[in-house]
């Protein structure tokens, strides 16, 4: 891999990763919900299970896309069917007022993990990272591709969970604080856009 073409995958990853998302709207919403320190498994979860998934992507994930095309639209609509479970789950979190201390708990790094393998934005940003900055699949493209994304995409996440942290201050009254929610869940609704109307 050049410099140049490294640069531009730095670049494709930082500019993909740091966008609105449904990754970075939950982060959001945990940040403003639970705090920094609380979402921190939530935000490894994003970028460990990331980077394993664009690698196994690249190690030939990506063909089954080709020999059964019916897969892809299984995988589409179970993300947006879970994706509006999630939304309503952040829609309708109770302010912590109203809930117990064990109630509500921020996603787990498993969750977050797992959660990428039905992210829309998640795998378009892998199957193209994979196709552009890795065509001939070589396991030294691949890894590098991966590696890029685990260093670049950590601090990315981190920046929305310390916006939701900054705006947990102005969220302390419960209206305010589901009036977040709601907005947050229309948005992660919304994210869903791209992948209805390509």
């Amino acid at each position: 891999m050049t410099h140049e073409i490294l640069l531009a995958l730095v670049a494709f990853a930082f500019v993909s990763s740091i966008t609105p998302g449904p990754n970075n709207l939950m982060l959001m919403a945990s940040g403003a919900n639970f705090g920094f320190r609380r979402t921190i498994p939530h935000m490894l979860g994003i970028g460990i299970g990331f980077t394993l998934m664009t690698i196994l992507v690249g190690a030939g994930l990506i063909q089954i896309f080709d020999v059964w095309p019916v897969s892809y639209t299984i995988l589409k609509w179970g993300s947006v069917l879970y994706l509006l479970w999630l939304a309503w789950k952040i829609a309708n979190a109770a302010p912590p007022a109203d809930r117990p201390e064990d109630a509500g708990r921020p996603m787990t790094f498993l969750q977050a993990a797992a959660f990428q393998w039905v992210n829309p934005k998640a795998w378009t940003m892998a199957l193209t990272a994979i196709a552009v900055y890795a065509p001939d699949r070589s396991l030294t493209a691949i890894l590098m591709v991966g590696l890029v994304f685990g260093i670049v995409n950590l601090p990315s996440v981190s920046t929305w969970t310390v916006l939701g942290q900054q705006l947990r201050r102005l969220l302390t009254n419960p209206a305010r604080l589901r009036a977040f929610n709601w907005t947050m869940a229309i948005l992660l609704v919304a994210s869903l856009y791209p992948v209805l109307y390509p």
